[in-house]
Protein backbone atom coordinates (compact mmCIF):
# COMPACT_ATOMS: atom_id res chain seq x y z
CA UNK A 1 0.00 0.00 0.00
CA UNK A 2 1.45 3.41 -0.60
CA UNK A 3 1.35 6.27 2.20
CA UNK A 4 0.01 9.36 1.07
CA UNK A 5 0.02 12.37 3.47
CA UNK A 6 -1.72 15.81 3.13
CA UNK A 7 -0.01 19.17 4.74
CA UNK A 8 -2.26 21.71 5.94
CA UNK A 9 -1.97 25.55 7.91
CA UNK A 10 -1.67 29.02 6.96
CA UNK A 11 -0.22 30.79 4.56
CA UNK A 12 3.28 32.12 5.63
CA UNK A 13 3.77 29.04 8.38
CA UNK A 14 6.64 27.21 6.71
CA UNK A 15 4.32 24.80 4.60
CA UNK A 16 6.23 24.81 1.11
CA UNK A 17 9.57 25.51 2.87
CA UNK A 18 9.52 21.81 4.66
CA UNK A 19 7.98 20.33 1.70
CA UNK A 20 11.01 21.70 -0.61
CA UNK A 21 12.91 20.09 2.43
CA UNK A 22 11.23 16.82 2.77
CA UNK A 23 11.08 16.00 -1.19
CA UNK A 24 13.90 17.72 -2.43
CA UNK A 25 12.21 19.81 -4.24
CA UNK A 26 12.18 24.01 -5.30
CA UNK A 27 8.63 24.72 -5.20
CA UNK A 28 8.08 28.60 -4.96
CA UNK A 29 7.95 29.22 -0.78
CA UNK A 30 7.28 33.21 -1.30
CA UNK A 31 6.81 35.75 2.15
CA UNK A 32 3.42 36.41 1.30
CA UNK A 33 -0.39 34.45 1.38
CA UNK A 34 -1.61 31.95 -1.13
CA UNK A 35 2.32 31.46 -2.69
CA UNK A 36 0.83 27.87 -3.40
CA UNK A 37 -1.76 27.92 -5.65
CA UNK A 38 -2.06 24.32 -7.44
CA UNK A 39 -1.45 21.53 -4.87
CA UNK A 40 2.45 20.20 -4.94
CA UNK A 41 2.76 16.63 -4.82
CA UNK A 42 6.46 14.76 -4.01
CA UNK A 43 7.29 10.96 -3.52
CA UNK A 44 9.67 10.38 -1.32
CA UNK A 45 11.91 7.08 -0.40
CA UNK A 46 11.02 6.04 3.06
CA UNK A 47 15.06 6.05 4.34
CA UNK A 48 15.80 2.08 5.06
CA UNK A 49 19.07 0.87 5.61
CA UNK A 50 18.07 -2.68 5.42
CA UNK A 51 17.80 -2.43 1.29
CA UNK A 52 21.51 -1.46 0.65
CA UNK A 53 22.48 -5.02 3.29
CA UNK A 54 19.45 -7.26 1.76
CA UNK A 55 21.44 -5.84 -1.60
CA UNK A 56 25.02 -7.16 -1.14
CA UNK A 57 23.86 -10.16 0.03
CA UNK A 58 22.31 -11.13 -2.84
CA UNK A 59 23.79 -9.24 -5.20
CA UNK A 60 20.44 -7.94 -6.69
CA UNK A 61 19.96 -5.41 -9.83
CA UNK A 62 17.69 -2.90 -8.12
CA UNK A 63 16.56 -1.81 -4.15
CA UNK A 64 13.07 -0.55 -4.26
CA UNK A 65 12.06 1.53 -1.05
CA UNK A 66 8.70 2.06 -0.04
CA UNK A 67 7.50 5.36 -0.80
CA UNK A 68 5.32 8.37 1.00
CA UNK A 69 3.28 11.15 -1.30
CA UNK A 70 3.16 14.32 0.48
CA UNK A 71 0.51 16.43 -1.17
CA UNK A 72 1.07 20.35 -0.17
CA UNK A 73 -2.07 22.77 -0.53
CA UNK A 74 -2.90 26.22 -0.77
CA UNK A 75 -2.78 27.66 3.11
CA UNK A 76 -6.45 27.92 4.50
CA UNK A 77 -7.17 31.18 6.37
CA UNK A 78 -10.42 31.65 8.60
CA UNK A 79 -13.34 31.88 6.77
CA UNK A 80 -11.91 29.83 3.84
CA UNK A 81 -15.45 27.49 3.92
CA UNK A 82 -16.96 30.76 2.92
CA UNK A 83 -14.98 31.50 -0.25
CA UNK A 84 -12.29 33.74 1.64
CA UNK A 85 -8.43 33.82 0.32
CA UNK A 86 -8.40 30.72 -1.92
CA UNK A 87 -11.57 29.26 -0.25
CA UNK A 88 -11.29 25.51 0.78
CA UNK A 89 -11.25 23.99 -3.19
CA UNK A 90 -7.94 22.86 -2.72
CA UNK A 91 -8.73 20.35 -0.06
CA UNK A 92 -10.42 18.10 -2.54
CA UNK A 93 -6.65 17.47 -3.40
CA UNK A 94 -5.92 15.76 0.29
CA UNK A 95 -9.19 13.99 0.61
CA UNK A 96 -7.90 10.81 -0.84
CA UNK A 97 -4.28 11.01 1.68
CA UNK A 98 -4.47 8.10 4.68
CA UNK A 99 -3.40 11.43 7.03
CA UNK A 100 -2.74 15.14 7.65
CA UNK A 101 0.18 17.06 8.54
CA UNK A 102 -1.03 20.57 10.43
CA UNK A 103 2.52 22.82 10.05
CA UNK A 104 1.76 25.41 13.13
CA UNK A 105 4.08 28.35 13.04
CA UNK A 106 5.95 28.73 16.45
CA UNK A 107 8.50 31.18 15.28
CA UNK A 108 8.73 34.77 15.33
CA UNK A 109 10.04 36.49 11.87
CA UNK A 110 9.65 40.25 11.56
CA UNK A 111 10.54 39.71 7.83
CA UNK A 112 8.10 36.61 7.63
CA UNK A 113 4.38 38.19 7.81
CA UNK A 114 1.70 36.29 9.60
CA UNK A 115 -1.69 35.92 7.96
CA UNK A 116 -3.57 37.23 11.12
CA UNK A 117 -0.70 39.62 12.09
CA UNK A 118 0.23 37.93 15.13
CA UNK A 119 1.74 34.59 15.97
CA UNK A 120 -0.27 32.51 17.83
CA UNK A 121 -0.37 28.79 17.77
CA UNK A 122 -3.25 28.25 19.65
CA UNK A 123 -4.60 30.16 17.50
CA UNK A 124 -3.80 28.92 14.47
CA UNK A 125 -4.69 25.32 15.51
CA UNK A 126 -8.16 26.44 15.83
CA UNK A 127 -8.60 28.11 12.62
CA UNK A 128 -7.78 25.20 10.53
CA UNK A 129 -9.14 22.89 12.92
CA UNK A 130 -12.36 24.69 12.46
CA UNK A 131 -12.15 25.27 8.61
CA UNK A 132 -11.64 21.27 7.94
CA UNK A 133 -14.79 20.87 10.35
CA UNK A 134 -16.42 23.18 8.12
CA UNK A 135 -15.52 21.66 5.28
CA UNK A 136 -17.10 17.88 6.69
CA UNK A 137 -19.96 19.82 8.02
CA UNK A 138 -20.70 20.53 3.85
CA UNK A 139 -20.13 17.08 2.65
CA UNK A 140 -22.06 15.20 4.73
CA UNK A 141 -25.03 18.36 4.35
CA UNK A 142 -24.40 17.15 0.73
CA UNK A 143 -24.71 13.51 0.70
CA UNK A 144 -27.42 13.44 3.69
CA UNK A 145 -30.83 14.23 1.65
CA UNK A 146 -29.76 11.47 -1.07
CA UNK A 147 -29.46 9.22 2.09
CA UNK A 148 -32.60 10.26 3.56
CA UNK A 149 -34.59 9.97 0.47
CA UNK A 150 -33.09 6.14 0.01
CA UNK A 151 -34.21 5.85 4.31
CA UNK A 152 -37.40 6.36 3.26
CA UNK A 153 -37.79 3.67 0.28
CA UNK A 154 -35.10 0.76 2.37
CA UNK A 155 -35.83 0.68 6.15
CA UNK A 156 -31.77 -0.50 6.32
CA UNK A 157 -30.73 2.49 5.06
CA UNK A 158 -32.30 4.63 8.03
CA UNK A 159 -29.37 3.44 10.29
CA UNK A 160 -26.97 5.18 7.53
CA UNK A 161 -28.86 8.65 7.58
CA UNK A 162 -28.94 8.31 11.37
CA UNK A 163 -25.16 8.10 11.72
CA UNK A 164 -24.55 10.80 9.25
CA UNK A 165 -26.99 12.86 11.23
CA UNK A 166 -25.39 12.20 14.61
CA UNK A 167 -21.93 13.08 13.01
CA UNK A 168 -23.40 16.13 12.16
CA UNK A 169 -24.17 16.89 15.81
CA UNK A 170 -20.29 16.21 16.82
CA UNK A 171 -19.49 18.49 13.85
CA UNK A 172 -21.13 21.62 14.60
CA UNK A 173 -20.09 21.33 18.39
CA UNK A 174 -17.07 21.41 17.55
CA UNK A 175 -15.92 18.24 17.54
CA UNK A 176 -13.41 16.88 14.71
CA UNK A 177 -14.04 13.19 14.35
CA UNK A 178 -10.58 11.62 15.13
CA UNK A 179 -12.14 12.41 18.49
CA UNK A 180 -14.73 10.01 18.56
CA UNK A 181 -14.04 6.77 19.92
CA UNK A 182 -14.90 4.83 16.54
CA UNK A 183 -16.27 5.54 13.23
CA UNK A 184 -18.63 3.20 11.02
CA UNK A 185 -16.18 3.36 8.40
CA UNK A 186 -19.02 1.29 6.02
CA UNK A 187 -21.24 4.53 6.28
CA UNK A 188 -18.62 7.28 5.44
CA UNK A 189 -15.71 5.28 3.44
CA UNK A 190 -17.10 7.15 0.64
CA UNK A 191 -16.97 10.85 2.19
CA UNK A 192 -13.48 11.12 2.58
CA UNK A 193 -13.99 13.28 5.55
CA UNK A 194 -11.22 15.17 6.57
CA UNK A 195 -11.57 15.57 10.33
CA UNK A 196 -12.00 11.56 10.40
CA UNK A 197 -8.16 11.25 9.37
CA UNK A 198 -5.15 11.20 12.11
CA UNK A 199 -3.57 14.24 12.42
CA UNK A 200 0.45 14.90 12.72
CA UNK A 201 1.01 18.17 14.68
CA UNK A 202 4.41 19.84 13.42
CA UNK A 203 5.02 22.88 14.82
CA UNK A 204 7.46 24.87 12.96
CA UNK A 205 10.29 26.36 15.49
CA UNK A 206 13.37 28.37 15.38
CA UNK A 207 16.98 26.66 16.38
CA UNK A 208 16.37 27.76 19.85
CA UNK A 209 13.11 26.32 20.62
CA UNK A 210 14.52 22.75 19.65
CA UNK A 211 16.83 22.86 22.65
CA UNK A 212 13.95 24.48 24.98
CA UNK A 213 11.97 21.47 26.48
CA UNK A 214 9.62 23.35 28.62
CA UNK A 215 8.89 25.21 25.89
CA UNK A 216 7.97 22.42 23.42
CA UNK A 217 5.95 20.75 26.57
CA UNK A 218 3.84 23.75 26.09
CA UNK A 219 3.21 23.64 22.26
CA UNK A 220 2.50 19.65 23.19
CA UNK A 221 0.27 20.65 25.48
CA UNK A 222 -2.15 22.57 22.83
CA UNK A 223 -2.47 19.14 20.88
CA UNK A 224 -2.24 16.63 23.25
CA UNK A 225 -3.38 13.17 22.75
CA UNK A 226 -1.84 14.23 19.61
CA UNK A 227 1.09 13.23 17.94
CA UNK A 228 3.58 16.13 17.68
CA UNK A 229 6.79 16.95 16.29
CA UNK A 230 8.73 19.75 16.20
CA UNK A 231 10.84 20.86 13.35
CA UNK A 232 13.15 24.12 12.00
CA UNK A 233 12.28 24.83 8.32
CA UNK A 234 14.92 26.57 8.04
CA UNK A 235 17.46 24.04 9.63
CA UNK A 236 16.29 21.41 7.16
CA UNK A 237 16.27 23.36 4.12
CA UNK A 238 19.95 23.64 5.10
CA UNK A 239 20.57 19.70 5.19
CA UNK A 240 19.35 19.30 1.73
CA UNK A 241 22.27 19.72 0.41
CA UNK A 242 25.31 18.05 3.13
CA UNK A 243 26.12 14.69 3.10
CA UNK A 244 24.71 12.08 5.71
CA UNK A 245 27.47 12.40 7.85
CA UNK A 246 27.77 16.24 7.79
CA UNK A 247 23.72 16.27 8.10
CA UNK A 248 23.90 13.90 11.36
CA UNK A 249 26.19 16.53 12.90
CA UNK A 250 24.47 19.17 12.38
CA UNK A 251 21.48 17.89 13.89
CA UNK A 252 23.32 16.79 16.79
CA UNK A 253 24.29 20.09 17.50
CA UNK A 254 20.83 21.55 17.79
CA UNK A 255 19.58 18.05 20.35
CA UNK A 256 17.96 16.24 16.83
CA UNK A 257 18.58 12.55 16.55
CA UNK A 258 16.64 12.41 12.85
CA UNK A 259 15.76 14.42 10.20
CA UNK A 260 12.45 15.87 9.98
CA UNK A 261 11.45 13.04 7.28
CA UNK A 262 12.61 10.75 9.27
CA UNK A 263 10.33 11.85 12.07
CA UNK A 264 7.11 12.36 10.05
CA UNK A 265 7.64 9.24 8.62
CA UNK A 266 8.00 6.86 11.88
CA UNK A 267 5.04 9.53 13.20
CA UNK A 268 2.89 8.46 10.03
CA UNK A 269 3.70 4.85 10.08
CA UNK A 270 2.85 5.00 14.33
CA UNK A 271 -0.17 6.81 13.94
CA UNK A 272 -1.59 4.74 10.79
CA UNK A 273 -0.56 1.05 12.74
CA UNK A 274 2.02 0.70 9.11
CA UNK A 275 4.89 -1.94 8.97
CA UNK A 276 7.16 -2.54 6.31
CA UNK A 277 8.58 -6.04 4.88
CA UNK A 278 11.32 -7.33 2.70
CA UNK A 279 11.17 -9.68 -0.19
CA UNK A 280 14.66 -9.98 -1.61
CA UNK A 281 16.27 -11.91 -4.67
CA UNK A 282 18.81 -11.36 -7.25
CA UNK A 283 16.10 -9.35 -9.52
CA UNK A 284 14.91 -6.64 -6.74
CA UNK A 285 15.25 -5.84 -3.23
CA UNK A 286 12.08 -4.51 -2.21
CA UNK A 287 10.31 -2.93 0.69
CA UNK A 288 6.45 -3.10 1.34
CA UNK A 289 4.06 -1.33 3.42
CA UNK A 290 1.16 -3.34 5.58
CA UNK A 291 -0.80 -2.86 8.25
CA UNK A 292 0.13 -4.30 11.79
CA UNK A 293 -1.28 -7.03 12.26
CA UNK A 294 -1.51 -8.38 8.74
CA UNK A 295 -1.67 -12.08 7.90
CA UNK A 296 0.97 -13.54 5.58
CA UNK A 297 -1.81 -13.77 2.95
CA UNK A 298 -3.16 -10.21 3.49
CA UNK A 299 1.40 -9.17 2.72
CA UNK A 300 1.13 -11.47 -0.13
CA UNK A 301 -2.04 -8.81 -1.72
CA UNK A 302 -0.04 -6.16 -1.40
CA UNK A 303 2.27 -7.47 -3.83
CA UNK A 304 -0.56 -8.76 -5.99
CA UNK A 305 -4.11 -10.11 -5.77
CA UNK A 306 -3.08 -13.34 -6.92
CA UNK A 307 -0.62 -14.18 -4.30
CA UNK A 308 -3.79 -13.70 -1.72
CA UNK A 309 -5.60 -15.33 -3.71
CA UNK A 310 -3.56 -18.32 -4.33
CA UNK A 311 -1.26 -18.51 -0.91
CA UNK A 312 0.24 -21.56 -0.45
CA UNK A 313 2.74 -20.58 2.29
CA UNK A 314 5.57 -17.92 3.33
CA UNK A 315 8.94 -18.90 3.75
CA UNK A 316 10.19 -16.67 6.04
CA UNK A 317 13.66 -15.29 7.44
CA UNK A 318 14.27 -12.48 10.18
CA UNK A 319 16.52 -10.09 8.89
CA UNK A 320 19.02 -9.53 11.69
CA UNK A 321 19.46 -13.29 10.77
CA UNK A 322 19.79 -13.24 7.50
CA UNK A 323 22.53 -10.96 7.48
CA UNK A 324 24.27 -12.49 10.05
CA UNK A 325 24.25 -16.16 8.24
CA UNK A 326 25.23 -14.34 5.25
CA UNK A 327 23.43 -16.59 3.16
CA UNK A 328 19.94 -18.01 2.19
CA UNK A 329 21.41 -21.45 2.28
CA UNK A 330 23.27 -20.70 5.96
CA UNK A 331 20.27 -19.13 7.67
CA UNK A 332 18.25 -22.68 6.41
CA UNK A 333 21.18 -24.67 7.59
CA UNK A 334 21.25 -23.13 11.11
CA UNK A 335 17.72 -23.23 11.06
CA UNK A 336 16.73 -19.29 11.34
CA UNK A 337 14.37 -20.09 8.08
CA UNK A 338 10.95 -21.51 8.35
CA UNK A 339 7.71 -21.87 6.52
CA UNK A 340 4.83 -20.32 7.89
CA UNK A 341 0.91 -20.81 6.83
CA UNK A 342 -2.41 -18.41 6.27
CA UNK A 343 -2.84 -17.52 10.10
CA UNK A 344 0.97 -15.95 10.25
CA UNK A 345 0.91 -12.26 11.66
CA UNK A 346 3.66 -10.99 9.61
CA UNK A 347 6.64 -9.13 11.60
CA UNK A 348 8.61 -5.97 10.51
CA UNK A 349 11.82 -7.51 9.72
CA UNK A 350 10.61 -10.35 7.79
CA UNK A 351 12.21 -11.43 4.76
CA UNK A 352 9.66 -13.44 2.62
CA UNK A 353 9.41 -15.38 -0.04
CA UNK A 354 5.64 -15.93 -0.86
CA UNK A 355 4.43 -19.31 -2.44
CA UNK A 356 0.98 -19.53 -4.33
CA UNK A 357 -0.64 -21.35 -6.81
CA UNK A 358 -3.94 -19.01 -9.16
CA UNK A 359 -5.89 -21.86 -10.94
CA UNK A 360 -6.97 -20.40 -14.44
Amino acid sequence: MALSIGIVGLPNVGKSTLFNALTNNDILAANYPFATIEPNTGIVAVPDERLAQLGKLYNSNKLIPATVTFVDIAGLVAGASQGEGLGNKFLANIRQCDAIIHIVRAFNDPDVIHVSDKVSPRDDIDIINTELILADIQTIETRLPKVAKEAKAQPTARAHAKYLEDLLVHLKSGTPLSALTSLQTEYIADLHLLTAKPVIYVFNVDEATLLDEAKKAELNALVSPARTIFVCAKLEEELKGLTPEDAAELLESYGVKETGLMQLIRAAYDTLGLQSYLTAGVQEVRAWTIKKGATAPQAAGVIHGDFERGFIAAQVVEYHDLIAAGSEVAAKAAGKMRTEGKEYIMQPDDVVEFRFNVSK
